[in-house]
């Protein structure tokens, strides 16, 4: 007998400015099933969560929850609804105690005067963790848990309020294996209770486990939904990625050299496990993975922006330290994050100062900056990378994506630095600019620089790497040579885990 729908949703759209997140998406969730929303990274999953959670509103379409039409507009109805939701980016308030964030905006109180009971909601709290068999003090500050159990926590806050819908996206991104197998066991349970989950993995192998049915979105839209006992693997890959990939010509690679660097085994936490590849001289490069598989977490390990626990950097033969940024500098190493308003560019100075801000020596006289000096570096700069600007000293803030990557591109060559890492480059830029960013990437490695990039777009990976590394779960997991004939479906089993090793 097939289960009641609890929730549908027909024909729903949402656009930004430039992207059409989700085109027209149908979705049905029943009652006491695990229904997995399984796509690449941009396919639109998050935005669907988004609008069940009220942080996003639709632009069209329809949602019903038990066949009456409802209208989400904000967090507080999609929890009034019933809906709960586990981000995959955490929503705990770290100065607060575990049990005042399981219980924040629901709290217990001990009488007429609305004075909070502490001691109720840490028994109640602890009750609730002890049939989750975790161990967590409730008195703690979140602050002072682990990643770990802070996405514990989380999930025992969806628990603690008794929703009829939970979503979890990408629950076990930063869980143990053992903590895994609990919520496992937890999840089985709330099935068993009736309770419908939306489920969010990449991980392939664990949704035997415990997924009903999957969902395959793909570019915004709905490619198909299949129960889970009927797929395979590789239909899933397929329905991911599609079936009209062509193959990339094969990047350029007779300038390519010595080795240049070598990461040997380094870990941090389980963030990144004992990673360990090299990089030549004039080679591209590319990291391959899905979010949490630890690439980026590597490149700021590598960069100095966080300490390594285990393992060594060589460069030229040469072990060296790097314990900040600055001495990644100092070492020739530059990098461009994934967030470059956050940390690749301070929006309120001119593209000037931000050009010259990691190499101030090359533009003082004395110990002052000679506005002089720095006009001249930063045009030079403006005119190499053919930034489209009015003038030097505009405000960052007012460029396009695809001038603001460039600019920071210039900050790091007027460092001179030998290896360059690009981390997501073309984020949120368009095709013209993503096409002079390959160019620039390109000229670079042809001029002798050293350049890894971390990509989650796949084709840009297939288009613009020399070679391939692929990262899942904070370890390196494959590697492979683009030599014309590696396609997509080569190196998704590899992202989600399903092989060691491709050639």
């Amino acid at each position: 007998m097939e289960q009641e729908v609890i929730l549908r949703m027909s024909n729903v759209s949402k656009a930004f400015p430039g992207v059409q997140a989700l085109d027209s998406i149908n979705f049905e969730l029943r009652k006491g099933e695990v229904h997995c929303l399984l796509g690449e990274n941009g396919a639109g999953k998050s935005t669907l969560i988004k609008i069940l959670s009220g942080a996003h509103q639709k632009d069209n379409g329809t949602i019903f929850l038990h066949e009456n039409e409802v209208d989400i507009r904000d967090a507080q109805m999609s929890r009034d609804l019933g809906i709960s939701t586990i981000y995959q980016e955490m929503s705990l308030i770290p100065a607060m105690s575990v049990a005042e964030n399981i219980f924040l905006g629901e709290e217990i109180v001990k009488n007429s005067f609305w004075m909070v009971n502490k001691k109720e909601m840490e028994k109640r709290t602890q009750a609730i963790f002890q049939e989750m068999n975790i161990d967590i003090d409730p008195k703690k500050l979140i602050k002072e848990i682990s990643t770990a159990q802070q996405q514990m926590v989380e999930i025992a806050r969806s628990l603690v309020k008794k929703r009829q819908i939970i979503i979890m996206d990408e629950p076990t991104s930063s869980i143990s294996d053992k903590d895994t197998h609990e919520l496992f066991r937890i999840i089985r349970k709330l099935k068993s209770q009736g309770v419908a989950i939306v489920y969010i993995s990449h991980r392939l192998q664990e949704l035997n486990e415990i997924v009903d049915r999957i969902t395959v979105m793909r570019d915004g839209r709905d490619i198909g939904t299949v129960n889970m006992k009927d797929v395979t693997i590789d239909k899933l890959i397929n329905m991911m990625v599609g079936r009209t990939l062509e193959k990339m010509d094969k990047p350029v690679s007779d300038h390519i050299g010595e080795v240049m660097l070598e990461v040997k085994n380094i870990s941090w936490g389980n963030s990144v496990q004992d990673a360990s590849f090299s990089l030549r001289k004039g080679e591209i490069l590319g990291f391959a993975g899905l979010v949490g598989a630890g690439r980026s977490e590597l490149m700021r390990l590598i960069f100095g922006a966080e300490k390594m626990e285990a393992g060594k950097i060589v460069l030229h033969g040469q072990e060296v330290k790097i314990n900040s940024p600055m001495q990644a500098i100092k070492h020739g190493i530059g990098y461009l994050s994934e967030d470059r308003k956050r940390d690749g560019l301070v929006l309120i100075m001119g593209i000037d100062q931000n050009i010259t801000m990691a190499n101030l020596a090359s533009v003082c006289k004395g110990f002052l900056v000679s506005r002089k000096k720095e006009s001249l570096e930063a045009n030079n700069t403006i005119k190499s990378l053919n930034v489209a600007t009015s003038s030097a000293d505009k405000l960052a803030k007012f460029l396009s994506g695809g001038n603001q990557q460039k600019v920071i591109i210039g900050k790091w060559l007027l460092t001179d630095c030998e290896v360059l890492i690009f981390d997501e480059p073309t984020r949120g830029i368009d095709v013209g600019a993503r096409a002079e960013i390959y160019k620039l990437m390109n000229g670079l490695a042809e001029a002798g620089k050293s350049i890894i990039m971390v990509s989650s777009d796949l084709p840009e990976i297939l288009r613009v790497s020399n070679r391939i590394i692929v990262m899942n779960q904070g370890r390196v997991v494959g590697e492979c040579n683009n030599d014309g004939t590696v396609a997509q479906e080569d190196i998704m089993p590899l992202m989600l885990g399903g092989i060691s090793h491709v050639s």
